[in-house]
């Protein structure tokens, strides 16, 4: 991936409470719950509702959020393109954890089974 230094650096210091809301509405605009946004979430990093709305109202950047996160071990299955890039070829590991998250969210608005989201090795 070519992806600059100041991209990475943007995308480090943006925080996860700005966002989230776009989460929640691509989504929810797709017939998909919240409560199924937080399962996705979830198995990425274990946070559950309660820490992601502590994460939300600090205002953590995701620097921070993937600092405190316990990620799956199964993280790495996560596949595909989002945003133009390929997740898997993505260099900068904070990015990629982004990306992980997004293509996740993505799956999910696309009406993706929960158990193909959620890859078990």
């Amino acid at each position: 991936m070519n992806n600059t230094t100041t991209q990475d650096e943007r995308i480090a210091k943006m925080t996860f409470a700005s966002v989230y809301p776009h989460y929640v509405a691509k989504v929810e605009k797709k017939g998909r719950t919240v409560e199924e946004l937080h399962e996705v979430i979830h198995w990425l990093t274990g946070f559950d509702a309660a820490h992601l709305q502590k994460l939300i109202d600090e205002k953590a950047t995701f620097e921070t959020f993937f600092e405190r996160a316990t990620m799956h071990p199964n993280a790495h299955l996560i596949t595909g393109s989002i945003c133009g890039y390929r997740v898997e070829q993505i260099q900068n590991p904070l990015t990629q954890k982004v990306r992980y998250l997004d293509k996740l969210v993505d799956e999910l608005a696309k009406g993706r089974k929960m158990e193909k989201i959620l890859r078990s090795a």
